[in-house]
């Protein structure tokens, strides 16, 4: 399993958000380049990274500090927030982004995601499936909708997509602890046909054993790591091959 230490971006900092409410905004990092050497030092080899701004207004903002972080580290760089087009998408691929994550656009234009899989390869694509109650939110989690987030998968599998990034919006930032219920009923329901990423609610190491146990492809961690709640390099040795 790959651990991936997570950096949120907003307004050029560092940030972490309570349950993925902008008012709720906190700086937990002096220096995104810095924090990524020390993710790097760590032992991690991705890193997973997110456009508060540009989820928000539904365009990238923050590109400068993504490109500085995959040309400055060794990290593979995993970024989503306010990707709506194919031309952002193959920007970003140029720039040296291992991995684009299509949120909201999955859900209001799956033709984007079939494009974009077929031209770039599931490797490079990523869909980010946030939830409130099960439901599906878009727009950096300010609108929520009537799909399930087991339906989206299974509609996005259909079209190639193979890695997804399931967050359980009432965990993310909390520290209580992964959903493990979402993650293993998708994990079931899917049939080992994806790759899940856990994100949102991690706290401790018991948190990464977990989604070890449930065979997920990845974790990621953010608010814990700042905290000094999870030590990135136990969590590292804990997952095991990177």
């Amino acid at each position: 399993m790959i651990i991936l230490p997570a950096i949120d971006i907003k307004d050029g900092n560092c940030v972490r958000l309570f349950k993925g409410d902008f008012s709720t905004v906190e700086k937990v990092a002096a220096d995104y380049l810095e924090t990524a050497k020390g993710f790097e030092e760590a032992g991690a080899t991705w890193i997973h990274m997110v456009d508060l701004d540009g989820a928000k207004e539904g365009r990238p903002v923050n590109t400068k500090i993504y490109k500085d972080v995959a040309e400055k580290t060794s990290l593979k760089v995993e970024v989503g927030g306010g990707i709506r087009n194919i031309e952002t998408i193959e920007e970003y691929l140029s720039m040296g982004i291992s991995s684009v994550i299509i949120g909201s656009a999955a859900l209001k234009n799956p033709q984007l995601v079939k494009d974009a899989v077929e031209k770039f390869g599931s490797e490079k694509i990523a869909v980010g499936i946030d939830s409130k109650n099960g439901m599906v939110a878009t727009e950096g989690w300010l609108e929520s909708s009537d799909v399930h987030y087991i339906d989206l998968a299974k509609e996005m599998i259909k079209i190639g997509v193979k890695y997804f990034i399931v967050t359980d919006i009432s965990k993310d930032g909390t520290l209580s602890g992964v959903n493990t219920k979402q993650l293993g009923d998708l994990a079931k329901a899917t049939n080992g046909e994806c790759c899940i990423i856990a994100s949102g609610g991690v706290h401790t190491i018991e948190d990464i054993k977990a989604c070890k146990q449930l065979g997920l492809y990845g974790t990621i961690c953010g608010k814990s790591i700042y905290k000094g709640t999870l030590d990135l390099r136990e969590a590292v040795e804990c997952a095991g091959i990177q």
